[in-house]
C-alpha cells in the first residue's frame, strides 16, 4: 500500500487505516465478535493499513485490551493512535484534560495496549474547566518521557454552538493556534466525507500549510456510503444511528442519489468515497472503521484506486446531504 507522512516528525503510515471503534463501542453489540475483529485487525496490517485508530473511552477501555493481543504479536507492524480526555459513566460522557490525569490515563493505556510507546497520542477533547495549554503541556511530557512519539488533536465542530457567521472549525483552529505554541501537533483529526466535507473549509488548509497530518474521521459516512444500508431497516437501540437525524428512513431515502452517483464512478461507492478522501491532500489519512476482514480488505483497496479529474468533477456535483448532522 501506498505510505503517507503524518507531521513534521516524519510519522510513515499505510494510506488507509483503521478505525477501531465500531469493534467495541457505538455500533450493534450483537454483531460484535472479538475473533472477527482480531482478524480483520490482522488483515489490515497484512494489507499494509498500518494506523490503528482507537481510545480509552472505547469500550470503555475493551478497545484498547483487543488491540493489545494483536500489538502483542505484531507491534513492528502497526501505527498505534489513541486518545485521552473523555470519560464514559453512567448515561453521560465529561472531559477531562487535568494533568495528572492525563499521565495516568496514558500508563493505563500502554498497559491495555502492550506496549512501550504510543505512536500517535490524541486529545479528544479539550476540557472546558482547564486551559488547554496545561493538558496540551502534560501530554508533551510523554512525549519526553518517551512513552508518546508525536500528539494530535480532535477537532470538534460544534454546529449548534458556533457564532453565527463563523465556519464550523474555527474554534478548533484557535485552540490548534494555542496549543502549536506549547508543543508541535503532529495530526488533525476530524470528520470528512463525501457528505460531510466542512473541514476542507478551515481545517485542511490549516494542516497543510504546517505540515500536519490529517485523519479522516468517518470517511465512510458511519457506513451510509458504503451502499450497504437500507432504509427503513432501522438499527438496534445500542447503535448511535438509532438517534441520528440523517439514519431516519426519510433521510436515509433522500440521500440514496449520493451513493448512487459514487456507484457511478466506480463499481464499489466504499472506495471511491475513500479515494475521494485520498485526493484531499498528500497529508490526508482516511480512517474508516470496520469489524470484518471483508470490509478491512475493501477499504484498502482504495489505496489503488485513482479518481480522475473528470471522476472528481462528478462527484462535485453530487447533491449535499439532506438532513442535520448534528
Amino acid at each position: 500500500m501506498e505510505r503517507r507522512t503524518i507531521g513534521a516528525a516524519a510519522l510513515s503510515v499505510g494510506a488507509v487505516g483503521l478505525g477501531c471503534m465500531p469493534m467495541s463501542w457505538a455500533y450493534s453489540t450483537s454483531r460484535q465478535h472479538g475473533g472477527d475483529s482480531l482478524r480483520a485487525v490482522h488483515r489490515a496490517l497484512d494489507l499494509g493499513a498500518t494506523l490503528l485508530d482507537t481510545a480509552d473511552m472505547y469500550g470503555p477501555f475493551t478497545n484498547e485490551l483487543l488491540l493489545g493481543r494483536v500489538l502483542r504479536q505484531r507491534r513492528g507492524d502497526a501505527f498505534v493512535s489513541t486518545k485521552v480526555g473523555l470519560l464514559v459513566g453512567d448515561q453521560h460522557i465529561v472531559a477531562n484534560g487535568r494533568p495528572g490525569y492525563v499521565r495516568r490515563a496514558c500508563d493505563a493505556s500502554l498497559r491495555r495496549l502492550q506496549t512501550d510507546v504510543i505512536d500517535l497520542y490524541q486529545l479528544h477533547r479539550a476540557d472546558p474547566e482547564i486551559p488547554v495549554e496545561e493538558t496540551w503541556g502534560a501530554m508533551a511530557e510523554l512525549v519526553r518521557a518517551g512513552k508518546v512519539r508525536a500528539l494530535g488533536f480532535c477537532a470538534v465542530g460544534a454546529r449548534s454552538a458556533r457564532r453565527p457567521g463563523a465556519r464550523l472549525y474555527d474554534a478548533t483552529v484557535r485552540q490548534l493556534e494555542r496549543v502549536q505554541q506549547v508543543f508541535p501537533v503532529s495530526a488533525v483529526e476530524a470528520e470528512l466525507s463525501v457528505w460531510s466535507p466542512q473541514a476542507r473549509e478551515a481545517l485542511l488548509p490549516w494542516c497543510a500549510a504546517r505540515g500536519v497530518g490529517f485523519l479522516a474521521a468517518m470517511p465512510l459516512g458511519n457506513g451510509f456510503l458504503t451502499g450497504t444500508l437500507t432504509p427503513g431497516e432501522g438499527f438496534e437501540a445500542d447503535d448511535l444511528r438509532a438517534r441520528h437525524p440523517r439514519f431516519t428512513a426519510e433521510m436515509m431515502a433522500a440521500n440514496q442519489p449520493i451513493v448512487a452517483g459514487l456507484r457511478r464512478v466506480a463499481r464499489r461507492p466504499a472506495q471511491v468515497a475513500l479515494a475521494w478522501v485520498l485526493a484531499q491532500g498528500g497529508q490526508v489519512v482516511p480512517v474508516p472503521g470496520a469489524k470484518r476482514e471483508r470490509w478491512v480488505a475493501e477499504n484498502a483497496g482504495a489505496a489503488d484506486l485513482r479518481l480522475t479529474e473528470a471522476d472528481l468533477a462528478e462527484i462535485a456535483e453530487l447533491p449535499a446531504a439532506q438532513g442535520s448532522w448534528d
